[in-house]
């Protein structure tokens, strides 16, 4: 491929590699949400589950997919507790969001902080949440959230009360194959 500027700029923003030039102009619509370095801030106006949410971005209602973790599922144990945590840190709150990358759903996965704590981390180190090792990546905050996660599950905290608690990915896992063996 031949250098250009827009080809150079975006192989340094992994965001922008996936948003290619007939994006530009969505592009331009979220650009503040979608600056991979720049924390931004919203009002949190729905919690969908532990790792989900809907905020205000000026009149946009965008949605939010908390970085490098995994909650329960809805109808998965601790789901519900999961997001009523994630609920009392954040609903109705103006939150400061720093994203990652934007989820194959068109979701933007973001470092979110609420009155300065950051939501994973709390969520992981209350045993609500896995560290989602296929895409926490991003050094040291992985790190940090492995050990609180192996720290809650010493201490038996949330989820990890349970003697094998199944993880998020592989209980969706499960469901759908459940759903195409009923379907036979």
């Amino acid at each position: 491929m031949a250098w250009t500027p827009w080809n150079s700029f975006t192989s340094r923003h992994p965001l922008l590699m996936r948003v290619g030039a007939g994006g530009l102009v969505l592009l331009y619509l979220l650009a503040a949400p979608l600056s991979p370095a720049l924390a931004w801030h919203a009002y949190v106006v729905k919690v969908l589950d532990g790792d989900s949410l809907r905020v205000k971005k000026g009149n946009r209602i965008l949605e939010i997919r908390l970085y490098g973790i995994d909650a329960p599922e809805y109808g998965q144990s601790y789901g519900e507790q999961a997001k009523r945590f994630t609920r009392r840190l954040t609903y109705k709150k103006t939150v400061s969001l720093t994203s990652k990358d934007m989820d194959r759903y068109g979701r933007i996965v973001a470092l979110v902080k609420s009155d300065g704590r950051l939501v994973s981390r709390e969520l992981v180190r209350e045993g609500l949440a896995w560290v989602y090792p296929k895409y926490c990546l991003e050094q040291p905050l992985c790190s940090s959230l492995k050990r609180l996660e192996y720290k809650a599950r010493r201490a038996r905290r949330g989820l990890w009360k349970a003697k094998n608690p199944v993880s998020p990915w592989k209980w969706k896992q499960r469901e759908r194959s459940r759903g195409q063996n009923g379907r036979r």
